[in-house]
């Protein structure tokens, strides 16, 4: 009889679970049918499970703006060089935060904390850039980013886990301390950096923000904030294109739902790419800190 309830419980363990998962993944199933479907065929029915009319428009629509190409290559150039920046400026000033003999250590660390919950604000943010000559700069995307409290609180409580006897060994034979960094605390710490990598890349790849306040080259244009004003353009000019369709003249042939869906996906794509190559490290990386030992 236990025999037969464990068996029970399991396969409606797995058949929850499969529930669970089909709820978790179908919203993002659902943009992709949309986005590939005729926007004038989705407007009577949105719910189905195969596209209607399948049709690239929407991504022929986005993609035939003619400089589509260089605001792509600014998203992957400040993913890149933001991520791996971020990665190397959070490490370095967590290690020398475990390290007792750095100056004024437990202050930084202060006041690392305290800019989590307190912000200076929009201005005397927008005046700092502005003083530091990085308004319509590349480096505006990047160094600002480059210390952030949050990935620094986690790395640093990954490197305080990490054996004490291994960097004391390594300081007996001549080790110095970028020595021990590069070649023995990074090697050992690739769950966690794998995590913050993650979070940085996403957060770069996403951001639009920076470049509507403080970059207004067009030579610098992101992805992300190009894709913006391409939908508010496609809403606005929806007025016109009803207005046409009223007067009996030739409707629309996109929309600015359709439109959305096919950003997203554009916007989704890369990091749904990647995640899966680095899902290990992750799911170590994130448990950090959760067992003491």
């Amino acid at each position: 009889m236990s025999s037969l309830s464990g068996k029970t419980f399991t396969v409606l363990n797995y058949v929850f679970l499969a529930i669970l998962g089909i709820l978790c993944f179908y919203p993002f199933y659902f943009i992709i049918v949309y986005s590939l479907s005729d926007p004038k065929a989705v407007l009577s029915s949105p719910g189905y499970l195969f596209p209607k009319g399948f049709t690239l428009v929407n991504y022929e629509t986005i993609f035939s703006q003619n400089d589509v190409l260089r605001p792509f290559f600014i998203s992957v150039s400040r993913t890149l060089a933001g991520t791996a920046l971020t990665l190397i400026g959070c490490a370095m000033f967590a290690y020398g935060l475990t390290k007792k003999a750095t100056p004024m250590r437990k202050f930084m660390y202060v006041v690392l904390v305290f800019t989590m919950y307190i912000s200076a604000g929009l201005i005397p943010g927008y005046l700092l850039i502005k003083e530091l000559h990085m308004l319509n700069t590349f480096w505006v995307y990047i160094i600002p980013g480059m210390i952030n409290a949050f990935f620094l609180i986690l790395i640093k409580t990954f490197f305080e886990q990490l054996p004490a006897e291994l960097e004391e060994a390594a300081l007996i034979e001549g080790a110095g301390y970028f020595r021990i960094f590069w070649s023995l605390v990074v090697p050992l710490s690739k769950p966690i950096l794998a995590t913050i990598a993650i979070f940085a890349a996403v957060g770069q790849w996403n951001s639009w923000m920076d470049n509507l306040l403080y970059n207004s080259s067009q030579s610098l244009l992101t992805l992300q904030f190009m894709l913006l004003k391409f939908l508010q353009t496609q809403s606005y000019s929806m007025k016109d294109a009803a207005m046409m369709a009223a007067l009996g003249q030739e409707a629309f042939n996109i929309t600015p739902q359709s439109i959305r869906m096919a950003i997203t996906v554009i916007v989704i794509f890369p990091v749904l790419a990647v995640y899966p190559f680095l899902q290990r490290y992750f799911v170590k990386g994130i448990m950090i800190g959760a067992v003491k030992g």
